[in-house]
């Protein structure tokens, strides 16, 4: 069975990142293990572990639950703050065949702003598969 690990934060509602998961379960059986960076949630000059942690856990149950209901094998955890490192961390533990990689469109991702597609692909060895959010969502 193909397995899939998926990094994504904000962008985890968005009907792209939820069309490319019905791409791949079109074939069969497939597992996806989502991973959702507890990216800071900023207030003025300081954020809050705790929230940012709170706030992707609220998140991955959120996506979980429409990944379940799509038929899918789905499981999950929050990750560090980086998403490159929280996808090496998640992948330590779930071999996976395709990393899955959701950002907001350019000029609104910090993702994109950090290069984080490329250092991931630097950092793994298998495919990274980059979907980008249209508007935002």
């Amino acid at each position: 069975m193909p397995s899939y690990l998926i990094v994504a934060n904000q962008t985890l509602s968005s009907p792209t990142l939820m069309a490319a998961v019905q791409e791949r379960s079109v074939e069969g059986d497939a597992h996806f293990h989502v991973v959702v960076p507890a990216t800071p949630i900023t207030h003025a000059l300081t954020w809050d572990e705790k929230e940012a942690e709170a706030a992707a856990a609220e998140r991955l149950a959120g996506v979980l639950g429409r990944l379940q209901a799509m038929g899918a094998d789905a499981a999950g955890e929050v990750g560090c703050a980086d998403p490159v490192a929280a996808a090496q961390d998640a992948i330590r533990a779930v071999e996976v065949d395709e990393i899955i990689l959701s950002t907001l469109p350019s000029g609104v991702s910090r993702w994109l702003g950090q290069d984080v597609p490329a250092r991931l692909r630097r950092a793994v060895s298998v495919p990274v598969t980059v979907v980008t959010a249209k508007n935002g969502s």
